[in-house]
This record gives C-alpha cells, structure tokens and sequence, in this order.
C-alpha cells in the first residue's frame, strides 16, 4: 500500500497544488506602450519545498534528519508535520538559533528535546552542539535543510548551514537543501569580513549582503572549502526556487525569527543591525525591532520617541530598557531605494554619531551589552575608525575595494539564478 501511494503521490499532489488555494499567486506587471496598456503575468516564486513532487519519491525508503525552524512550510503547515503526514520517515530534527518553533529570543541557547506534536528527537544546534555528530547522524540516511534566510552575514542560519554541511561532509550523508528566496538577494555590499574578526556572527569572507539563496551558499561553501574537512565537500542535491531571480520582489510568508516581524525590518535589517555594538537601540523590546534607531542621550534632538521594555521571546534584557530612547523612525522608509542604489544605508550610522553627545560611549560594546561588538559585526575594524574619523560616504565605499568586487566576480561561479 506504501509503495502505491508513494508512486501516485507525486501525481496527486501537482493536482491539488494547481487547485489548492495556498497554490502561488501572479504577481501583474502594467506598462503603456504607444498610448495602449499592457499587462504582463509573472507567476511568483514557488520555493523547494513546496514542490512536493520534485522531493518525495526520493525519500522513499529514507530515514531523514530535518534543518528546520518555523519558517519551513509547506503550503501554509510546517514541513516536518506535511511530510510526516505523507508518510517520510524523519527520525531527527535539528532546529537552529530561536529553535525549532521559532520562539526562543536572540543569543539564547536552546536545549535538545522533543517535539511534542510529532514525537520527534529535536537536537538544538545553538546550544552545546553546533553541529550535528556522528551519533546524531547514525540512524539518518538523508539530511535535508529547509530553512529561510534574509542574505546577511551576521544572520546565523548560514552558520548552521555551514556547520551541518561540514557534519555531512565527514559522515558520509547527502544533503538536500529546499531552495528559499533571498528577500535582499538584490544587494551585495558591505567591507569583507577580515579574518581576526571570525566569530558566531561573522565565519565567511563576505560582505555584509551576500546576494546568495542557502542552496547558492551551499555551493559557494562547497567551492571554497569554508570549515570543511580537508579534500572533502558535502554531497549536494538541490531543489530550487521557480520563477525566481535575484531581482524578484519576495515577501516572507513566515517571520524568519522574533525580531524580524515585519516585511520592513527585513529589507532595514542589513542597514540597521550593525548598530548593535553601539549605544543606540535598534528597538529590540518593541514590536518594531530593526526599524527605529534611537537612544537617551538624543532627547531634544530627535522629536521621535520609543521605550523599549522585556518582551518574552524577542528581547528579555533589551538595551535601555524602560527608558524613552529618541531617534529616527524609519517604519515608513521606502525600502525600493535599496533595490534603485543596491546599497546599504550609511546615512543612518554617519547621522547618528555625529548627533550623540558623548561620542566616546557610542562604539562602547560594554556599554551597549548586545552580541559581539561593532567590528564583529562590521565584520572592520576601518568602519569604525573611519565614522569617528568624519570620512565620506564615498570614501568608506571605496575602502571596500578591491574586495567587494573580487566577492562579486567569485559569487557568479556558484549562482543558480539571474
């Protein structure tokens, strides 16, 4: 009975997709051409998971190991439960920063456990282990990583990727990534991560936007040969995005962990989060994280005004906590300029400083108490000196050079779309 539905499932499921009303939308492109209107369809993007049919005989037979986190849907429902449903055999998940269900704040470790809806082993890979080990991957004949990232160096999931790529590459195990959209695919900038700054939020040499998809990186950590065994690389198979290209429009169905809630925080989030290591509050302790940018000390200069406080699974010891914070709102910034310049805001981290009083603290990570300090985050120490020292925008950029552009030329070898 197995054996026939795993033959007609493929079949069935491409039907319901077409009819199902979860099924992908078309996005309308209007243009007027010699006084008469056109429209072009383009259908939107269909991640790797949600192409069923593409995946599921191969599992057949398999005992799969899960990478995956609240943003691994099929359709509307988690994947793991979708494909329990269908009858896959997972026999492990391992869920990364924030966990497997997504609820656990920044920086807090998370412990092994059990799923309580499916019974599921869930081994935490932000807690003791940071990568899967030979015990863990025993019993498992097919990992699979299904996870959504927002195309930032010191976004954590491509460190997990990393680390379970190096996992499969020395047990033996094949790896199938279920592509996801890069919603800031468009823009690669940034200075070059320098090597003494390798840490939890900075292990590759790349820009602070990496202008990749997971399975894209995949490849890139495969042809370079980031933190894997010597003369080894991670058996790949891949199910990509349809109907995607870098410059496809992307609004994540799923918010991709607590304090990224909103489509804005996710396009501001590569040009606001290297204020943490500063003084100024990025709003962790608000519902608007990632999109205000403020602190005390600026009260009389800024008008706009936010408090943030303890707020359980985003931000439990935010900084300035319970004290008003003034500063920029930038809730209703059109984020299109980023997809116009593909570049990230220095505006934003020039303004500031120049604005705080006590410019001494400003850069002070024991001060700001948050993960890693500006440079960590930077991935330089010369952006730092350089806002201190009142270079130009133009003058930092071109710092960045000959590296940005060497990244670029590389990042073209491992590309899996236009």
């Amino acid at each position: 009975m197995k054996s026939v539905l795993f033959t007609l499932l493929p079949f069935l499921l491409g039907v319901f997709y077409l009819i199902h009303p979860f099924a992908p939308s078309v996005q309308v492109s209007v243009f007027k051409t010699s006084g008469v209107t056109l429209e072009t369809k383009k259908p939107s993007p269909i991640t790797g998971a949600d192409q069923i049919s593409a995946y599921l005989p191969y599992l057949k037979g398999k005992r799969i190991g899960m990478v995956v986190n609240q943003t691994s849907i099929i359709g509307n429902k988690p994947s793991v439960d979708s494909l329990v449903s269908l009858g896959v055999n997972i026999v492990k998940i391992f869920g990364p920063e924030h966990g497997f269900r997504g609820n656990a704040s920044n920086g807090t470790k998370v412990d092994d456990s059990v799923d309580a809806k499916t019974g599921i082993p869930v081994i935490s890979l932000y807690g003791k282990n940071k990568k899967p080990s030979q015990e863990h991957l025993a019993d498992v004949d097919l990992m699979i990583f299904d996870i959504q990232d927002v195309g930032c160096r010191f976004y954590t999931y491509i460190n997990t990727l990393n680390h379970v790529m190096e996992a499969c590459a020395e047990h033996g195990k094949e790896l199938m990534i279920l592509d996801r959209p890069n919603p800031n695919g468009f823009i690669v900038d940034g200075p070059i991560l320098e090597n003494h700054l390798h840490s939890g939020i900075g292990m590759h040499r790349i820009p602070i936007t990496h202008g990749c998809t997971i399975a894209e990186f995949a490849q890139m950590i495969n042809g370079e040969g980031w933190d894997l065994p010597k003369n080894k690389t991670c058996k790949l198979r891949i199910i990509k995005v349809a109907n995607y290209t870098h410059d496809t429009p992307y609004t994540l169905p799923v918010m991709p962990s607590p304090n990224l809630n909103t489509q804005q925080s996710i396009l501001l989030y590569p040009s606001t989060c290297w204020f943490e290591g500063t003084i100024i509050s990025q709003g962790r302790g608000t519902y608007m994280p990632f999109t205000v940018l403020g602190a005390p000390a600026l009260k009389g200069i800024y008008s706009f005004s936010f408090r943030p406080v303890s707020l359980k699974g985003m931000s439990e010891t935010p900084l300035h906590q319970d004290t008003d914070c003034y500063g920029l709102d930038l809730r209703n910034y059109d984020t299109s300029v980023f997809r116009k310049t593909r570049q990230l805001n220095l505006q934003w981290l020039m303004e500031l400083y120049k604005a705080y009083p006590d410019k001494a603290r400003f850069f002070d990570a024991s001060q700001s108490k948050q993960i890693g300090n500006f440079d960590f985050r930077s991935g330089t120490e010369n952006l730092r000196k350089q806002i201190i020292a009142g270079k130009t925008e133009k003058e930092i950029r071109q710092s960045w050079e000959p590296g940005l552009s060497q990244y670029k030329q590389m990042r073209k070898k491992y590309l899996l779309y236009p």
